[in-house]
């Protein structure tokens, strides 16, 4: 840290800019070329002995809170390079573990009277208990340090004959919150505290735990892997605490831990839990008893889990899509008729609105979800439109001129006919008993198999369906380029933010991303908006084919990192990103209004 310690000594003692730390000059001297001149070159990655870090402005308004990348070679912490099975889970695991050292720093800078830019503070991300592909952590391949320090910038290259090739590396990104007019202070942040404490986490560095989220991370692989050459679509393991503790994600201390019912106890790569099968399964109960926070459970094994969070070993099919109504949204020529047969004045076949009702806002979500290639339907009745979710034997005899066609009419084709599986929470109707192919009763946390009770309690009130005619399931849209567009019109300046309302706002656009339930963090809405304005800046198509787009875009995020990603043109987007599911992104696109999307035509 020697050459940064002597930047920031040749600063003004009340700088703002921090522009010599950014910059990195310095004179290099290669003793390998004597009759070689020294040259200028810049580079703002920082050695303390191996370990390096690279700072940078993280954008113009704030250069007083600069982005530091912390690389520590994988065999400092005497980590083996990770697979691409576990590397999620291992990089999860160091940013959890390095996250109380920075706590330690961050409680001697505290002084409750003065804001942080006055005493200075370190910013780590910090996860829920999920595990997910971040750009806060991760591993990389980076250059190892080729030179030994001069005097002030001067450096001098090595010349002993020995191949310094790039050497994976663990990369924790951080941000540090720099002291106003404290220059001294800021060299002992950045040149001394931040160096120790990386030293202390190597030192002290937890193999064995590691090791054990490692272990776990290739238990939760070998659960998915099974479940997707199975007739299964979820697992929840037996003593998983599923309630949550009010107001956080931890587990509720002294929750009761899920057992599974007899029947449908099934053993995984030597776990023991509850299989759910695919079909059309419902969990029903009395209020508070539990059947909601299991299809939460439910929803959340889309992700691994940590040790710790309760929900480890609740693995549920990754293409899982949450479902509820959506008042409002946005609908761009989608095929919605095989649950509403006509509306006034409209084309169910190719249904468009700015403000659709809860009905066919929830018909949309089903058929984007599916053509999308979600192969589970989550949904809780307290979030459906009941109109769209039953219509029960009396209401179909006083009614006969009923555009909705009921999901209970079409969950057991989508199945049959799509391989698309269904669970439902339903607390306030029968009629699903008759179609569901298991339900389940939540009593006090418990559950219970109750499918034999349900269905005999079903024929005996008579609970029957004329069922609909086979639907058309499919969609054929094509996104056309105009107004697809991160520069608002007339403008020559890109518009991206993020709200904490709940909006991505992005060229004219103001896209309302509530109705995303699978989102984790707002950390992902952040990398949406991101990948959003890079798939508009890089289309140069005018007929974009957006599934292929998406794909390719995912495939550069596996060669490259998410970073690439991140543009410090956006001042109110945050700088930690964390990876959402591709359906999310094509979520996103779906409910943007001012694009051009319509029904038909190919590519060509």
């Amino acid at each position: 840290m020697k050459r940064l310690k002597n930047k920031l000594l040749s600063m003004e003692s009340d700088t703002a800019t921090y522009r010599d730390m950014y910059e990195g000059s310095m004179i290099i001297d290669d003793p390998a070329h004597p009759t070689m001149l020294p040259y200028k070159d810049h580079s703002a990655v920082y050695y303390n002995d191996r370990v390096g870090f690279e700072i940078s402005m993280t954008h113009k308004l704030a250069q007083d809170k600069p982005t530091v990348v912390i690389s520590i070679p994988c065999d400092m912490l005497g980590i083996d390079v990770p697979d691409q099975s576990t590397e999620n889970a291992e990089a999860d695991f160091c940013l959890r573990a390095f996250g109380r050292y920075i706590d330690e720093l961050n409680a001697e800078l505290y002084n409750r009277s003065r804001p942080d830019h006055e005493n200075g503070k370190y910013y780590l991300c910090v996860p829920g208990g999920e595990i997910v592909r971040r750009n806060s952590a991760y591993f990389a391949l980076c250059p190892q340090k080729d030179y030994v320090n001069g005097s002030g910038s001067y450096v001098y290259l090595l010349n002993d004959g020995i191949a310094r090739p790039p050497l994976m590396c663990l990369c924790i990104r951080i941000q540090v919150q720099l002291p106003k007019k404290k220059l001294r202070k800021t060299i002992q942040m950045l040149c001394r505290d931040l160096p120790d404490t990386v030293e202390r986490f190597v030192l002290d560095f937890d193999i064995d735990g590691l090791a054990n989220a490692t272990q776990l991370a290739r238990k939760q692989a070998s659960i998915r892997a099974w479940l997707k050459n199975s007739q299964y679509c979820a697992f929840v393991a037996n003593g998983s605490i599923l309630p949550r503790a009010k107001g956080n994600a931890l587990p509720m201390q002294d929750a009761i831990p899920f057992r599974s019912t007899p029947d449908d106890e099934i053993e995984i790569c030597g776990v023991r839990g509850m299989g759910i099968k695919k079909g059309v399964t419902v969990i029903t109960g009395g209020g508070y008893s539990g059947k909601s926070t299991l299809l939460d459970a439910i929803s959340a094994g889309i992700y691994d889990h940590v040790f710790g969070d309760g929900r480890e070993l609740c693995i549920t099919d990754e293409s899982a899509v949450t479902i509820s109504a959506e008042d409002g949204r946005s609908v761009k020529h989608v095929n919605i008729s095989p649950f509403i047969k006509w509306l006034p004045g409209g084309d169910t076949n190719d249904f468009s609105t700015d403000h659709a009702s809860g009905s066919t806002s929830q018909a949309a979500n089903i058929m984007e979800a599916i053509d999308c290639g979600a192969k589970l339907l989550l949904i809780d009745e307290d979030r459906s439109a009941t109109n769209f979710m039953i219509r029960d034997r009396m209401m179909k005899e006083l009614i006969k001129k009923e555009p909705i066609t009921p999901f209970t009419d079409r969950v057991n084709e989508l199945y049959a006919a799509h391989d698309v599986s269904t669970i439902l929470v339903i607390g306030g109707s029968g009629e699903y008993l008759s179609v569901a192919d298991k339900i389940y009763m939540m009593e006090d946390y418990l559950i219970h198999d109750v499918t034999d009770r349900s269905k005999t309690i079903s024929n005996s009130h008579g609970v029957t369906s004329d069922l609909p005619s086979s639907a058309n399931w499919s969609q054929n849209r094509i996104l056309y380029s105009d107004r697809f567009s991160s520069y608002p019109e007339g403008s020559g300046t890109e518009k991206l933010e993020v709200s904490d309302m709940g909006f991505i706002i992005i060229g004219d656009e103001k896209i309302d991303v509530r109705g995303l339930h699978d989102i984790v963090s707002s950390r992902q809405l952040d990398t949406l908006g991101f990948m959003l304005r890079y798939l508009e800046v890089t289309n140069n198509d005018r007929k974009i084919n957006i599934e292929k787009k998406i794909n390719d875009l995912y495939a550069q995020i596996d060669d490259e990192g998410i970073d690439f990603l991140y543009s410090a043109f956006f001042t109110t987007c945050e700088r930690f990103l964390d990876l959402p599911r591709k359906s999310e992104l094509m979520a996103l696109i779906n409910r943007m209004r001012k694009i051009n999307m319509v029904k038909g035509g190919d590519l060509k």
